[in-house]
């Protein structure tokens, strides 16, 4: 064999070297792709499955701390909204402690002449009501105590009315009278229901078998006369209540106002047509 030269032998050295590094390089890569360790693979799964138990319990602990937190949140927006409530109240009241009432802001002061013209207009109404009662014989028959002063109902009614009807005036009036003529048709109207109501209640309650046994003939006269097409018929019906009315009259059981009294005379001598 051929002695080897110094050069050579450097080369073969070298290759040496490196075909034994290139050796560990592929044993590492074989090792890599294998995996890790039987003992450190385990040991990782123990510490992944801590973790999740220590994940699970965390959640679980949460669960049951924040579960109320929705009812605790609730309560507290209830006690807010109350809490407001109660102070807005407390200042409408007068004010709570140490804070001033809000001061109300002042209504609009009614217009005096608009005031008196609307209680012309229902003074107006309630006269016209007044003269249709008194005028109507039937009506008068059916509410004998609309008609009759000795009723303290009627009474009231009547003086009130006197007192808005002298208060009355064409135009506006000047100072307090105007505020006078509004109080006392407000004490008229509610007088003329009071009588009205009265009179309902009481109908011929106060009279006798006899007594309503004659109104009730007179109030059959006059519906005769109304609804009779004969003028013969419908004056002699006239004629026969005004007679029966007069005998009530002079017993002092039906008092017939004047109105009335004289639409029964001008229809007897059959001045109208029947109504």
């Amino acid at each position: 064999m051929p002695p080897v030269r110094p050069a050579h032998s450097a080369a073969f050295a070298e290759g040496r070297r490196l075909r034994e590094a290139a050796t560990r390089r592929s044993a590492r890569r074989r090792r890599d792709r294998r995996g890790l360790p039987p003992p450190v693979g385990f040991a990782l799964f123990l510490v992944f499955l801590i973790w999740i138990g220590g994940l699970v319990t965390a959640v679980t602990a949460a669960h049951i701390v924040l579960f109320p937190a929705p009812l605790f949140f609730m309560a507290f927006v209830t006690f807010a909204i109350l809490h407001k409530a109660a102070r807005r109240n407390a200042l409408r009241r007068g004010g709570a402690a140490g804070t001033a009432p809000i001061p109300a802001r002042p209504a609009a002061r009614p217009d005096p002449k608009a005031v008196w013209r609307r209680a012309r207009e229902r003074f107006h109404a309630l006269r016209s009501d007044y003269a249709a009662f008194e005028c109507d014989p039937m009506q008068v028959l059916r509410l004998p105590a609309l008609a009759d002063v000795k009723v303290p109902s009627t009474a009231r009614f009547v003086d009130a009315f006197a007192e808005a009807q002298a208060l009355e005036t064409d135009e506006h009036p000047p100072g307090e009278h105007g505020a006078s003529f509004v109080g006392a048709v407000d004490r008229a109207e509610r007088a003329w229901k009071a009588a009205r109501e009265a009179a309902e209640r009481i109908r011929l309650s106060g009279l006798t078998p006899e007594e309503r046994g004659t109104v009730e003939r007179v109030i059959k006269l006059l519906t005769t006369a109304r609804d009779s097409d004969s003028d013969a018929e419908r004056l002699a019906a006239y004629s026969r209540a005004r007679s029966e009315l007069a005998k009530l009259d002079r017993a002092g059981v039906i008092h017939l106002p004047r109105p009335a009294d004289a639409m029964l005379e001008a229809r007897a001598r059959g001045a109208l047509p029947a109504a």
